[in-house]
This record gives C-alpha cells, sequence and structure tokens, in this order.
C-alpha cells in the first residue's frame, strides 16, 4: 500500500466518487481538499458529509487553494479538458482518477468492466454469479458503492466487480486489475474526446495498461475495433464471441454457451437459461462466463445463477403491461448503440421516447430498425428539434414537453400488442439530475396510469 500520511489531496468534484476519495483520505491519514463548482443547494447533502466530518471544502468555483496539494484525486464529471485540469497539468501537479486512487489499498481481485455499452448488466451479473457461487464480491464504480468508499472493507481472498467508465480510466496510472473486460467500443462521449474516436478507444484501452501475463484480458472478439488493438496487450487474451467458435474463451452456438481452452470444449448452458433476453446479454453473459471458468466455479452454479439474475433498473426494465400495451424503462441507453440493441429486443410495434442532450449522435445507425419497427416518435429534451428533422421522413414524429405528456399520448395511442419504449439515446442533464431519475420519472407515470 502507498503511504498518504500528511498528503495534502485536492478532490476535484463533491459528489458520490469526490466524497468516497475524501472519506478514504481522511481515514488513511491524508489532508484532503474537496473543490466543486457547483452551488451550494446542489451540493447541500455533499457539505453535511464533509462539515460533519471534518473535511475542508469548496464550492461554486475552484480557486487557486486547489493548487496547494501533493496530487489531485478527480471525478469521472470533470471532462479532461476542463480549464482547472489543464491548469494543474500546467503546474506539473499529477492527477490520478478516483478508481486509480482507490486500487492503491485493494487488498481483493479487482475485475473492471468497461466498454460502450453493457458494463452495469455485466458487472451486476458479474458480482451476483460470484456471489452465488460462494464467493464474496462488492459491486463498485458506476454501480454500488464508490470504489474508494468500500476498498478497505475488501479482504485478500475477496473480489470487486468494478463498473469502469473512459471518464474513470483517463487518468489511470499504476491501475491493475486482475481481469479486465472490454465488452465493446462504438463512438460514444465524443463531446469529451474533441471529437476523436481514436482517442476514445484509446482511453477505453487504458485499463490494460499495466496488466502482465499473470492477468486476463476478456474481449468481445466480434467487436473489429477492439481486434485492431490486441497486440498491444500484454494479459492473457481470452476472447468471448456470438459469431463464432473460439479455440479459447467463451461463445454461443446453436443456442448454447460454451467454453473453450486451448481446444477443450465444454458446453456449460442454454441461452435459455439467461432471465434477460437479446444478444447483447448473452455476449454480457458470455464474458461473465469467461472469468467464472478461469475462477474454476462448477457449472451447475454458473446455471443458477444465470437463470435467477434478474437484470438491473433502467435497462430495459419491463414497468408493466395496461389494457395488452408493454412499458419498458430503458432511461440508461444513454447513446444511439444502445437503443439499437433495445430495438432489436422487441418483435413488436414500438412508440419509442427519444431526447435528451445530446452527444454528437448520429442515428444512421439505427434509421432502418425505427422504419421497420417504430409506430411513433415522441422527441424531447434539448435535442428533439435534431430528432425530429431527422425522423420526421421515415416515421410519424411527435414534439413533447415531458416524460408524463410521452406516457399520456402513448395510453391513448398505442394499441393492444404494442410496446411503449423509453430508450433516449441521449444524456439526461437537461431534463434531471441523472438517467436514475428520468427513469423513475417515467416509472411513475407509467405506474399512474389507470
Amino acid at each position: 500500500m502507498i503511504d498518504i500520511r500528511n498528503k495534502k489531496i485536492t478532490i476535484l468534484g463533491a459528489v458520490r466518487s469526490g466524497i468516497g476519495a475524501a472519506r478514504l483520505a481522511k481515514k488513511l491519514g491524508a489532508i484532503p481538499f474537496v473543490s466543486d463548482c457547483a452551488s451550494k443547494d446542489s451540493l447541500s447533502k455533499s457539505i453535511e458529509i464533509f462539515e460533519k466530518e471534518g473535511i475542508d471544502f469548496e464550492y461554486g468555483k475552484h480557486s487557486d487553494k486547489v493548487y496547494d496539494c501533493d496530487f489531485i484525486v478527480t471525478s469521472p464529471g470533470i471532462p479532461s479538458n476542463s480549464a482547472v485540469i489543464l491548469n494543474a497539468l500546467k503546474r506539473g501537479i499529477k492527477i490520478i482518477s478516483e478508481v486509480e486512487f482507490a486500487s492503491w489499498f485493494c487488498k481483493g481481485t479487482i475485475i473492471s468492466i468497461t466498454g460502450t455499452n453493457g458494463k452495469t448488466t455485466t458487472t451486476s451479473l458479474m458480482n451476483y454469479t460470484l456471489s452465488e457461487c460462494g464467493l464474496k464480491s462488492y459491486p463498485a464504480g458506476n454501480i454500488g458503492n464508490a470504489f474508494s468508499e468500500l476498498v478497505l472493507d475488501v479482504k485478500e481472498n475477496e473480489f470487486v466487480s468494478l463498473e469502469t467508465s473512459s471518464f474513470q480510466l483517463d487518468f489511470v496510472d499504476k491501475f491493475k486489475p486482475k481481469f479486465a473486460m472490454i465488452l465493446n467500443i462504438t463512438p460514444d462521449h465524443l463531446d469529451r474526446y474533441n471529437n476523436n474516436f481514436n482517442e476514445y478507444i484509446d482511453s477505453k484501452f487504458l485499463i490494460t495498461k499495466n496488466q502482465n501475463e499473470d492477468d486476463f484480458f476478456i474481449y468481445n472478439a466480434d467487436d473489429i475495433t477492439i481486434n485492431t488493438k490486441l497486440e498491444k496487450v500484454s494479459a492473457h487474451k481470452i476472447g468471448f464471441s456470438t459469431k463464432k467458435e473460439l479455440n479459447v474463451g467463451t461463445y454461443y452456438k446453436d443456442g448454447k454457451m460454451f467454453f473453450a481452452w486451448y481446444g477443450k470444449q465444454e458446453e456449460i448452458c442454454k441461452a435459455s437459461d439467461l432471465f434477460i433476453k437479446g444478444e447483447h446479454n448473452i455476449a454480457n453473459a458470455l464474458a461473465v462466463l469467461s472469468v467464472a471458468k478461469i475462477l474454476n466455479l462448477p457449472n451447475k452454479k454458473i446455471r443458477s445463477a444465470f437463470t435467477s439474475f434478474k437484470g438491473v433498473e433502467h435497462r430495459i426494465e419491463f414497468v408493466r403491461e395496461i389494457n395488452g400495451v408493454e412499458y419498458y424503462n430503458d432511461s440508461k441507453a444513454t447513446n444511439v448503440d444502445s437503443v439499437w440493441y433495445a430495438l432489436r429486443s422487441f418483435d413488436k410495434p414500438i412508440y419509442l421516447i427519444l431526447g435528451g442532450k445530446d452527444k454528437g449522435n448520429n442515428y444512421d445507425q439505427i434509421k432502418d430498425l425505427v422504419v421497420s419497427k417504430v409506430k411513433k416518435i415522441y422527441a424531447i429534451g434539448s435535442s428533439a428539434n435534431k430528432i425530429y428533422e431527422y425522423f420526421k421522413d421515415y416515421v410519424p414524429t411527435e414534439y413533447k414537453q415531458t416524460i408524463e405528456d410521452c406516457v399520456e399520448s402513448a395510453r391513448k395511442e398505442a394499441e393492444s400488442g404494442s410496446v411503449v419504449l423509453l430508450s433516449p439515446a441521449c444524456a439526461s442533464f437537461d431534463m434531471f439530475d441523472n438517467y436514475e431519475h428520468r427513469g423513475k420519472v417515467f416509472k411513475t407515470a407509467v405506474n399512474k396510469l389507470k
């Protein structure tokens, strides 16, 4: 472990990961200072915590006090091209992410999971499978607790199933997961990467930066982008595929999931054993299966976990059925690729709620699916006009002011045997606190219907 006693540590961001990092620093004898540009009202809960625990902080600005430190821990919500980050780099101040910081003090085995889509479901299934197989695992990162909030509780024979975004990987240094996993890479968050897809790809691959031949890299063998970067990875490479047989890794064939180890094939379970449906979830399960088999977990318990895992909130989440119409909450679909997977999951006519804060979306990817599956689009949020102008000539598209307006219109217009789907393809921050808030508003509106 790295000794940080009496070190002056600035923490940028005063919400979830910032609170965790500040608490961890304080416990380990460092001197944390937290800085956030948000207003006092929006940070009231955080301020209450800092005052109670004697942690120095500021809000509404990043003052020069930020730079009076030994190093900076940055939260994923702080863009790497923000003024405070760039100024710190100019001054030669070391900057690390909260995930990097927490990893310094982790005694357990880290399973770090990234990708453009599927991170939350895969991390949840990974954690659930380990737990069902009798191992102690902690969900952390973008789900569960911040990594730094729980890291001191993790023992040597225990695991952390860590959902890891590109933002958390941007400032890693010594971060070295035993298992690193990239599920897929498609254009996303390009507003944070200067509209440069290659920068985003490189950010994802930082998950493998410090791995060696004693570690494992679990990757999507069907993803062309990932496959072009494999030569840079030093870890033992284990693929997963829904399209082809593999010599080493896991694959799907004839409705079954197999584990292959240098030519030896083993059938583990059927895709029908999965409670969560869709080809994308078969791929997610194959990624989890790779780790489970490397850990030599029993097939019977793996199957039991896959059968009983019910999925995650806000990801193609069934809400209720009213008069033969099914309502699904897919608020976590914050990019076009996620919507592509969601649309492919249904064989019924879809009334689709799209919109929010645009992240440079290109809707060409889903145009054909929308034309073939969607009866009507309800466009909301700051991107409503872009959505309307793109889709109006292909499918009936209508502006709406609120989620409640969309739900009420769908109640009147959707016929029995169809689906009303919130799958926005956009961030939520123009109208909501986060995607969870957006999903809860949708579910509340649906549950109020009579």
